[in-house]
This record gives structure tokens, C-alpha cells and sequence, in this order.
């Protein structure tokens, strides 16, 4: 009888050639066609999950556990001779609609951002060039990422992945977790404003004389979930951006503000005097554009120190290729032809019919994406899908085709749509990469056979686009919303129209940004994580607030816990139920949003009591006390 472990031998101490893996004899195959349906719901609903709750809050939540866990339940179900092989296809499959939710969502939405608008054949063509080209790209590098540095590439999230899909029998209560957090988030959720608003949600303070500030706290299921599973460093980090924000450069704009002469207006919004801004106006008109010269220096100086690793990756892919046989296989070559021939395809269809700009900006794409899926798929085997600096990346690739733009003379609002749809295509390739290797590695740690997941991640991946795409598009009119309190935050996309409209139109407060750079340039001196200070920077404070007070509920099981046995069964409880809550506040979310968009329902605004802080905070207890005693009344077995 197999014993349900891992070998040590799966961490390294071996060469990748002579790894034997955890199903080293029989089959190797575990696709059918339940597993190919159980695969496409799950990747559907991870890709809608991830793009809701993405948009709300600027970060996102890795799939692949998540996606092994219910993975086991449904093929104990519906297809238990295929076992773990089985389990290990839906989780890539999972990952795969989470991954391209985690690119699509940072770029596309720029496009309503900056007025215009995109049809779901460009979204639809854009992503799937990039699912397409950066699995091809990334396979081709499968031998050297995955089997030649084995041990010395970790993939920390794949090495986590494939201890859940062995200890799978433990699947049952990691379900239960899940279900109890859905219920939870999918309950607070249909009271509040996504879905019936019959109550108030938002903790709100501002005060608009002398010293200008504002604190909130969104009462949000799906970000106390958020909160929980990347824990203390990241929310506290992100809420510091946010008290800087509100509490130091917002009142100090405020301060200076009431010296302004009259008949002196806002930059950007003429009908409003300097001196009689509120708090939503400095906000929306000044903060926000350091938050995004931040965020800009964070992607930069994130580039640049991944230039000796850009080098490095090729120097030792191209060394590797040329002493290797060819890591790709016939259908993972098929994929990246396909990839190039849809890249192509989907240049000429966003370049309007330019076609100097379809030819030479989709060259540069694929040559940008080329790089950045290669440097994608070795730093997901240090530090993780989670942690991937998809931003960054971007951020890159994006400020270099905007020069060939403006090189060009393309610098017309129709210009500045098709550029973001060309960085669409380089995102999806640089998040998919991560999730595609990810999942890889996993398969190559259970024993399952490489094309099988070529082919199996790929579907998932392409369906995985459409979700994502009409998703976005079914909530456009909300996405595209402004003022003091939108429904979507959007830190990423609001960053990409902000610059690349700007620098095209040349109304970009540069003052403004270049703060924002110098003060990403000081927390980069300090060692700080310029990127997530940033993103709380500019995420408004009710979003990080209440993320924190997620990861204020992990620190207090974990104090609560008398062994580490029971804090690491307690926390993984803890981490089910927060995906559970994570995956009800957004799918609930996004049907209540999609129900009011098309009349099926219709709300009004909460009154009485019911529209107070007092509702909010109440809720507020309600969910706290709601998450907690799950997780403190689990039993641990056999804890010391």
C-alpha cells in the first residue's frame, strides 16, 4: 500500500531525469470527459471569482489549492478511478482560469477607463493569442524550469499543491470549511449594496475642515477572506499606503489648498475651486496621480532588477535547448504556433485596420512577451503565483510599446485603445506562464503525463478568457463608474489609462507622478515592498481596512492556538473557509451586480437605521464572530 507522502526526493537531492514520481507505474493518463466537464465549471468559476474580487481590491488569490480541494470531492464523486491524476488535471485546470483572470483584469478594463470601448472578439482574440502564445513559449522551457533545475527551482506553491492532492483523504473537512465561508460571504453579501442593498455596509468617516481626512471600512466578506490568506506583512504594509494617503499627503494637499486664490480651479475638473476642494476631490484629483507614480516606480525598479535574471534565464535556456532535446512536444509546439498565428490576428483587429502598427506592434509583443513568460516561469519557482510581479512586468512592456506609439505619431484616443489591447496580449501571456508552470510542476511531482496538461490547461485557460472578458463587459457600466465611492477599484488598470492617456494626450500632472516616483524610490532604499505600500496608496482606505482586520482574525486564531499542531490544522481551516468566503462574496457579488445591470432586480437605498454606521459596524460584529468560531472550535487530532 502507497504510503500518502511525498518522497524527500521531490524537494531536490536528485537530478530532475532520475526523479520518480508519486505515480510511478500504470496509467499516466487522468483526463475523461467528467474530468475535462468537473475541469471547465471549476476554471469558469475561479476565472469569474478572481476577476470580481481582482477588480475590487487589486489583489488576487492563487487557485490551485483551492482547486485540488474541491477537485478531490468531485472526483469522488463523479470519477474516482481516476484518482489522483485526476485531481491533479482539474487543479491545473484551476489555475488556468485563475491565471488569466490575474493578467486580463490589470489592462482590459483600462479601455472603458479612458472612454472608450472594446467587443468581446477583441478581448476574446487578445487573450487567447496571449493563453496561447505564453504556454507555448513557457513549454518550450519545460526541461530546463522544471526537470533540469529541479530542487534548485522550488515552485513553493506547486511543492504546497501537490502535498494537498496527496493527503486528499483530509479533502472532506477542507470542503466543509469552503462551504461554511461561502454561506457566510454569499448571506452578507445578498443584504448589502452588490446584490439586494436593503443595508449599509461602509464605515465611514470624513472630516473636511482644518485637517482633512477620511478613514472607512467596507464590511466585505470576500476581503476578510483576502486578508486571512496573505496574512499580516501584506495587509499591514498595504494599510500603511492607505493611512500615508489619508492621513498625511491628503491633508497636507487640504492644508495648502485653502491658500489658493479664487477663480483657481482643479487641474482636471474646472468646476471646482482649489480652495473649496473637499476631501473626494483632492482624492480623486491629486492623491491618486502620486499613488500611480508610485505604483509606476514599484513595476520599473521591479523590471530592472529582473534584468539579470531576464539574461541569465535566456543565457541558460538557450545552453539548455542546445544540449537538450527539445523540452516542447508536438501539441505544446501546435499551442505556440497558435499563439503567434492568434497574436497576429488579434494585432490587425486592434490596430483598426493601421496596418505599420498591427505588423510592428505585435512583433514587439511577442518579443516582450517572450522575455517576461521565461522570467515569469523561473520566478514562480521561487516565490509562487501569488507573489508574481504580473504589474510590474507590464508596467514595462507597456511604457515601451507607448514609446513606439508615440515614436510612430499614434497618440489619438483610437491609438491609445489598441496599444492597451497589444498589452493585454503581453499580460495574459506573462500571468498565464506562471499558472501554466505552476501547474506543470505539480504534474511532473504526481507523475501525470506532460501533454495530457498542455492540452488540459490550455481548454481551461481559453474558456478561462471568455468568462473573464464578458464578465468585464457585463460589468462595464460599473467599472467605468467615478467619483468618491465605485463600486471597483481597479488600482492596475486605473494606472495603465492614466498613463498611457496621459503621456499620449500630454496632460499628465508630471509633478504629481514624479512624487509618487521619488517616493517609491525612498521605500525601495528603506526595503520596503514599493508595489504593495503603492497599491494601499491608492486602493481607498475602507478596501485595505477591512483586509487588514482579515488578517487581524489569522493572528487571533494563531494566538489562540496552545501547540503548532493545532495552529497549522486551525489555519488551514482557516484558509478553506477565507477561499469559501473569497468565492461567495465575489460569485454572489457578481450575480447581484449582473441581475441589477439588467433590471432583473431592482434596489433602492437602504434607510432608517438599516443606512447608519451603526448597520455597518453591526455587520461588521456579525462577520467577525461568523468567520471566527468555525475556526477556534475545530478539532485537531492527535494534537500536542
Amino acid at each position: 500500500m502507497m504510503e500518502k507522502k511525498l518522497s524527500k526526493d521531490a524537494y531536490g537531492g536528485v537530478a530532475g531525469k532520475n526523479y520518480v514520481p508519486y505515480i510511478s507505474s500504470g496509467s499516466k493518463s487522468g483526463g475523461n470527459l467528467a474530468v475535462m466537464i468537473i475541469g471547465i465549471v471549476l476554471a469558469a468559476l475561479f476565472a469569474a471569482s478572481t476577476a470580481y474580487s481582482g477588480m475590487k481590491s487589486g489583489l488576487t488569490v492563487a487557485a490551485g489549492i483551492p482547486g485540488a480541494i474541491i477537485g478531490s470531492a468531485f472526483i469522488a464523486t463523479f470519477a474516482k478511478q481516476k484518482g489522483i491524476l485526476g485531481k491533479n488535471l482539474i487543479q491545473g485546470m484551476s489555475s488556468g482560469g485563475e491565471s488569466v483572470a490575474s493578467g486580463i483584469i490589470f489592462v482590459l478594463p483600462s479601455i472603458l477607463l479612458i472612454g472608450a470601448q472594446v467587443s468581446f472578439a477583441e478581448g476574446l482574440a487578445v487573450g487567447v493569442g496571449g493563453v496561447l502564445f505564453g504556454i507555448g513559449i513557457a513549454s518550450l522551457v519545460y526541461n530546463y524550469l522544471l526537470v533540469e533545475e529541479h530542487g534548485t527551482l522550488m515552485y513553493p506553491e506547486s511543492m504546497a499543491i501537490s502535498e494537498t492532492l496527496v493527503a486528499s483523504e483530509g479533502a472532506g473537512e477542507s470542503v466543509k470549511y469552503m462551504g461554511i465561508g461561502f454561506v457566510i460571504s454569499g448571506a452578507i453579501t445578498v443584504v448589502t449594496e452588490s446584490f439586494l442593498n436593503v443595508s449599509n455596509n461602509v464605515i465611514s468617516f470624513v472630516n473636511e475642515t482644518f485637517y482633512k481626512w477620511k478613514f472607512a471600512i467596507e464590511v466585505n466578506p470576500l476581503l476578510v477572506g483576502i486578508g486571512f490568506i496573505v496574512g499580516m506583512d501584506v495587509s499591514l504594509t498595504m494599510f500603511a499606503g492607505s493611512i500615508l494617503a489619508n492621513f498625511g499627503v491628503l491633508p497636507l494637499i487640504g492644508y495648502f489648498s485653502s491658500f489658493a486664490k479664487d477663480g483657481v480651479t482643479v487641474w482636471n475638473n474646472h468646476s471646482v475651486a482649489i480652495g473649496a476642494m473637499q476631501v473626494k476631490h483632492i482624492a480623486g484629483s491629486y492623491v491618486k496621480y502620486i499613488g500611480a507614480g508610485m505604483m509606476l516606480s514599484g513595476g520599473l525598479i521591479g523590471a530592472i532588477k529582473l534584468i539579470p535574471t531576464i539574461i541569465s534565464s535566456i543565457k541558460e535556456t538557450l545552453n539548455a535547448k542546445s544540449s537538450n532535446e527539445s523540452g516542447g512536444s508536438s501539441s505544446a509546439n501546435t499551442i505556440l504556433i497558435g499563439g503567434i498565428v492568434v497574436g497576429f490576428l488579434a494585432g490587425f483587429l486592434s490596430s483598426g485596420g493601421n496596418m505599420v502598427m498591427a505588423v510592428s506592434a505585435s512583433v514587439l509583443s511577442l518579443f516582450l512577451s517572450l522575455l517576461f513568460v521565461i522570467v515569469s516561469g523561473r520566478l514562480t519557482g521561487t516565490i509562487g503565483t501569488s507573489n508574481l510581479p504580473v504589474s510590474g512586468m507590464t508596467i514595462a512592456s507597456l511604457v515601451l510599446v507607448t514609446l513606439l506609439f508615440v515614436v510612430m505619431g499614434w497618440q489619438n484616443p483610437e491609438s491609445n485603445r489598441s496599444l492597451l489591447l497589444f498589452g493585454t496580449f503581453i499580460v495574459t501571456a506573462i500571468s498565464i506562464a506562471g499558472g501554466y508552470c505552476q501547474s506543470q510542476k505539480v504534474n511532473f511531482i504526481i507523475g501525470g503525463e506532460k501533454n495530457e496538461m498542455d492540452k488540459y490547461f490550455t481548454i481551461a485557460s481559453v474558456v478561462g478568457v471568455a468568462v473573464v472578458v464578458g464578465v468585464i463587459l457585463l460589468l462595464s457600466s460599473q467599472l467605468a463608474m467615478t467619483g468618491d465611492s465605485v463600486p471597483f477599484a481597479l488600482p492596475q488598470a486605473n494606472l495603465m489609462a492614466t498613463l498611457t492617456a496621459g503621456i499620449m494626450s500630454g496632460q499628465l500632472p508630471w509633478p504629481l507622478i514624479i512624487v509618487g516616483v521619488v517616493m517609491g524610490v525612498v521605500l525601495y532604499l528603506l526595503k520596503l515592498p514599493i508595489m504593495t505600500v503603492a497599491i494601499g496608496f491608492y486602493l481607498p482606505i475602507s478596501t485595505t481596512s477591512i483586509i487588514l482586520i482579515g488578517a487581524l482574525v489569522r493572528w487571533f486564531v494563531e494566538k489562540m492556538c496552545t501547540s503548532e499542531k493545532e495552529k497549522e490544522v486551525k489555519v488551514s481551516n482557516g484558509i478553506s473557509l477565507s477561499s469559501g468566503l473569497v468565492a461567495g462574496g465575489s460569485i454572489v457579488g457578481l450575480i447581484g451586480i449582473i441581475l441589477q445591470v439588467t433590471n432583473v432586480i431592482k434596489v433602492g437605498d437602504p434607510s432608517g437605521f438599516a443606512a447608519t454606521n451603526g448597520m455597518a459596524f453591526l455587520l461588521l460584529v456579525v462577520l467577525i464572530v461568523a468567520t471566527i468560531l468555525p475556526i477556534i472550535s475545530s478539532k485537531v487530532k492527535n494534537a500536542k
